[in-house]
């Protein structure tokens, strides 16, 4: 309907954009998800390493060899300390997509919920008009169908 087309067109828009928050929030739990997994790897690799040299290579060696391992394990940790960052900046990044998205996802019921409403409001209009125009009709009827009361007839 030509009463309804501003509306029906930001509900179009309203969803286009609600459909790219969606997609930017998928994008964003996809990028946690890698940098988690990253800093599992991250972690397990140091694990292993710690748990290889602790059991049993460790003592006959060199200071030297001894050194470099603690500064490997040091920069190993420090890769760590960085995923972890950011995997917080990640995570923050996903909480503000998410809350964008729930403001689309808002903003987009809130035109279907007026779109609604102005529909059920036209709908009950035109009932009105069909109950007043059944209801002349019916009065017209009757109207035509009892003749006139004579004279006689009124007190």
């Amino acid at each position: 309907m030509p009463k309804f087309k501003a509306l029906e067109l930001a509900i179009e828009q309203a969803t286009q954009q609600r459909d790219a928050q969606a997609r930017k929030h998928a994008q964003a739990q996809r990028t946690l998800h890698a940098a988690q997994n990253q800093l599992d790897q991250l972690t397990n690799y140091s694990n292993d390493t710690d748990a290889r040299w602790i059991g049993g290579h460790a003592v006959n060696l060199s200071v030297e060899l001894i050194k470099h391992h603690y500064q490997f394990m040091d920069r190993l940790q420090n890769a760590v300390t960085l995923q972890q960052g950011v995997i917080r900046n990640l995570a923050q990044q996903l909480a503000n997509a998410h809350q964008v998205l729930l403001q689309a996802e808002s903003r987009l019921a809130g035109f279907q919920q007026v779109l609604k409403s102005r529909h059920l409001a036209l709908n009950l209009v035109q009932q009105r008009r069909e109950q007043r125009a059944t209801d002349e009709f019916a009065a017209m009827r009757y109207t035509r169908g009892n003749p006139l009361q004579t004279m006689e007839d009124t007190p």
